[in-house]
C-alpha cells in the first residue's frame, strides 16, 4: 500500500497558485522531456490563461520518495463556490498560498472557512517574497490571525509556515536565505498532513467530481471512503431521492502525473475516476448491492442570476459563426450540464430561447466566452436575480461584498453602495486602505464594479460572495441615461459622429458597420434618440468662407463581455459573435418600438 497525501491548494486570485503547481510537478520529474517548460501546465484552457483564474478544479498526483501525494487544484473565485465544496471533500489537508505583499484577501477567506470547517492540517505557503516591500513577518501574523477569526481548532493555528518565491523556483523555511529547490514545501506536505484513514468494511464512496469524454462518456470522480473498489465489480448507486440502482463499473482509473492510469483496484484514502457508471449525478454514492449505505450528500449553492440564450437573429447574422442554428445552441447547452454543476437550462414557451441559471454574472459570461469561442453566435439578455418565494415573503439572493479602497475615496464608495440598498456591517483600517464589509441584494451588485472603478481612480478591490436569501429589498436605480440607436444600417463616418458628439459617447469606431436598431453609444440624458451615423458630407462647389474643420472624434467606450451584460436594459440585448459584441434593442424597427412604448 502506498503513502499517500491528499492536498488541496488554496489561494485568491493571482497569488501564484498555478506556478506553484506546475514547479512542484517539475520537482516530481514528470516533465523532464518537456519542450516548453515555461508554460502553465494546469491552467491549461485558452481563457484561464487570459485571465488568470483557475475556472475549472484539477487532480494531478506527484510521486516523491514513496509517497503519492494527489493535489486537488480549487478555483478561487466565489462564483465557483460549487467547485470548491466538492473539491474540500476529496482533501485531508490544505496548502494555503499567500501574496508576501497582499496578505490573505477576502476570497482566500471565503475557501479557507470551508476548509477549516471541514477540520483540514493547513501549510502556509508565503509567496513572492522576493518582491520590493513585501512583508513576510507581518503576513504571517496576518495568517494566524484570519484563521483565528474561523474559530481553527489549536491543532490548525499550530501551522508550519514555508517561504519563497514560486516563479524563481525556491522555497525555504526562513525567507532571508534562499535555497535553490521547491522541495521544503514537498516535504513539509509529507511531514504534516495526515495519511487518510483506512477504513476497512464493505465498499464506500462519494462522488465528488466528474469529467466528460467523448469516447466512453461520464467519468465519475471521488474518494475512496471506505474498503476497496475493484474492476468489474456489480455496485449500488445511491441517488438523491433515495433510490438505489445496479450499476457496473468498466475501468477503474488513478491519477498519475497530469494523466491516469488504469489499475485493478484501489483501496480507502485515494482518489479515482469511475467509467461506465450512467445516470449519476454529484453527490450520489457508490456501495455495495447487499447493503447501500449512502453518505451524507454535498450541499451545492442554488444558482442566483438567470439569463436569456435567443439565437441571433440580427441582420448579421452568419456573418462570422460556424454554429447559428437553435439546435446548435441547444446540443452546446445541454453537454455543458454535463461537467458544470451550478448551471441550469430551462425551455421557454419559444423554440429558440432558453433561460440560463447560474451563480452570478462571471459563471455566466465565461460560457459565453467559451461558446463564442467555438464559433457560436447568440445573443444574451440583460442578468436577472432569482426571486423566491420563502413563508408566502418574497425574497432575494444576498451577497457579502468587500471592497478594499484608499482613505479618501472611501465615502463615495459607501455611498454608491448603500444606494444600492447596500448594508455597511463592518470597516477597519489597515495602513493606508480601508476595508469596508456590505451586505447587498445580488440586484445592486450588477453594474457596480465600473462605478467603483470609476469612483475610486481604479484603486479599489473588489470581491463578493453569496450568502443568503432574505426578504425583498425594494427597488434600485439602474442606469437612467437613454441610449443612441442607430438610424439605417450602413458605415458609420467620421463627418456623422463628429456632429453627434455633444449628444453622448460612442461605443463604435468610424467605418463600422451599423444596423437599423443597433445601439451606437450613450444618450447624455434620459430616454433613447434615433441618430444618423451614416449620414456622409456632401462635396458641393458652394463653400462658406474659411477653412474646413477637422473632425476630432473622442474614443469610443470598448465594453469586454461582463461590462456589457451588466451595461444593457431590459429591452436590449448584446450580439454575440466570435469576432463581435455590439448592443441592440430587441425589437429593432423604430416604429414597432413607439408602438409598443404606448401600449
Amino acid at each position: 500500500m502506498q503513502n499517500i497525501r491528499n492536498i488541496a491548494i488554496i489561494a485568491h486570485v493571482d497569488h501564484g497558485k498555478t506556478t506553484l503547481v506546475d514547479k512542484m510537478l517539475l520537482a516530481g520529474h514528470l516533465f523532464r522531456d518537456n519542450q516548453n517548460a515555461g508554460e502553465l501546465i494546469l491552467d491549461n484552457n485558452d481563457l484561464e490563461r487570459e485571465r488568470g483564474i483557475t475556472i475549472l478544479s484539477k487532480n494531478v498526483s506527484i510521486d516523491y520518495k514513496g509517497y503519492k501525494i494527489n493535489i486537488i487544484d480549487t478555483p478561487g473565485h466565489a462564483d465557483f463556490g460549487g467547485e470548491v465544496e466538492r473539491v474540500l471533500n476529496m482533501a485531508d489537508g490544505c496548502l494555503l498560498l499567500v501574496d508576501a505583499f497582499e496578505g490573505p484577501m477576502p476570497q482566500t477567506r471565503f475557501v479557507l472557512q470551508k476548509a477549516i470547517q471541514m477540520g483540514l492540517k493547513p501549510v502556509v505557503v508565503i509567496n513572492k517574497v522576493d518582491k520590493p516591500n513585501c512583508r513576510p513577518d507581518e503576513v504571517q501574523e496576518m495568517v494566524f490571525d484570519l484563521m483565528f477569526n474561523l474559530n481553527a481548532t489549536e491543532e490548525q493555528l499550530d501551522f508550519p509556515t514555508i517561504y519563497g518565491s514560486a516563479k524563481q523556483g525556491w522555497m525555504s523555511e526562513d525567507w532571508r536565505t534562499p535555497t535553490d529547490n521547491i522541495l521544503p514545501v514537498l516535504d513539509a506536505i509529507v511531514k504534516y498532513i495526515p495519511a487518510p484513514e483506512q477504513i476497512e468494511g464493505d465498499p464506500q464512496m462519494l462522488i465528488t467530481s466528474l469529467d466528460y469524454s467523448s469516447y466512453v462518456g461520464r467519468i465519475a470522480i471521488g474518494r475512496v471512503h471506505r474498503g476497496e473498489i475493484c474492476q468489474g465489480m456489480d455496485i449500488a448507486l445511491c441517488k438523491k431521492d433515495g433510490s438505489v440502482v445496479k450499476q457496473r463499473i468498466k475501468e477503474l482509473h488513478t491519477f498519475e502525473g497530469m494523466g491516469r492510469k488504469q489499475v485493478e483496484s484501489v483501496k480507502s484514502g485515494d482518489i479515482c475516476a469511475l467509467v461506465g457508471i450512467e445516470g449519476f449525478e454529484i453527490g450520489d454514492t457508490i456501495s455495495t448491492l447487499e447493503n447501500p449505505e449512502p453518505l451524507p450528500r454535498i450541499a451545492i449553492d442554488e444558482p442566483t442570476m438567470s439569463m436569456t440564450f435567443t439565437i441571433n437573429d440580427s441582420p448579421f447574422f452568419g456573418k462570422d459563426g460556424k454554429y447559428v442554428t437553435s439546435r446548435h445552441i441547444h446540443d452546446r447547452l445541454m453537454r455543458e450540464l454535463d461537467r458544470n454543476l451550478a448551471l441550469r437550462v430551462e425551455k421557454t414557451d419559444r423554440e429558440d430561447m432558453w433561460t440560463v441559471f447560474g451563480r452570478g454574472v462571471l459563471h455566466l459570461s465565461v460560457l459565453i466566452e467559451t461558446m463564442r469561442r467555438e464559433g457560436y453566435e447568440l445573443q444574451v439578455g440583460q442578468p436577472q436575480v432569482i426571486i423566491k418565494e420563502i413563508d408566502g415573503v418574497k425574497c432575494e439572493p444576498i451577497e457579502q461584498l468587500t471592497i478594499n479602497v484608499p482613505e479618501e475615496y472611501s465615502s463615495k464608495i459607501i455611498d454608491m453602495v448603500t444606494r444600492r440598498r447596500g448594508e455597511m456591517v463592518a470597516m477597519e483600517t489597515q495602513n493606508d486602505r480601508i476595508h469596508i464589509e456590505f451586505n447587498i441584494p445580488s440586484r445592486g451588485i450588477i453594474g457596480l464594479r465600473n462605478n467603483v472603478l470609476t469612483g475610486s481612480a481604479g484603486e479599489a478591490i473588489m470581491a463578493h460572495r453569496f450568502l443568503e436569501f432574505q426578504p425583498w429589498k425594494g427597488e434600485i436605480e439602474r442606469r437612467t441615461n437613454g441610449s443612441l440607436i442607430a438610424m439605417e444600417a450602413g458605415t458609420a463616418f467620421a463627418y456623422a459622429l463628429d456632429k453627434l458628439q455633444d449628444r453622448g459617447r460612442f461605443f463604435i469606431f468610424p467605418q463600422e458597420e451599423v444596423y437599423a436598431g443597433q445601439v451606437v453609444g450613450e444618450n447624455a440624458k434620459e430616454g433613447d434618440i434615433v441618430v444618423n451615423v451614416t449620414k456622409s458630407k456632401k462635396l458641393t462647389n458652394m463653400r462658406a468662407s474659411g477653412a474646413d474643420d477637422k473632425a476630432k472624434i473622442i474614443p469610443p467606450i470598448v465594453f469586454s463581455l461582463e461590462e456589457a451584460l451588466e451595461y444593457i436594459k431590459s429591452d436590449e440585448y448584446v450580439e454575440v459573435t466570435p469576432n463581435h459584441l455590439r448592443l441592440r434593442k430587441i425589437i429593432l424597427d423604430e416604429i414597432e418600438r413607439k408602438r409598443l412604448n404606448k401600449q
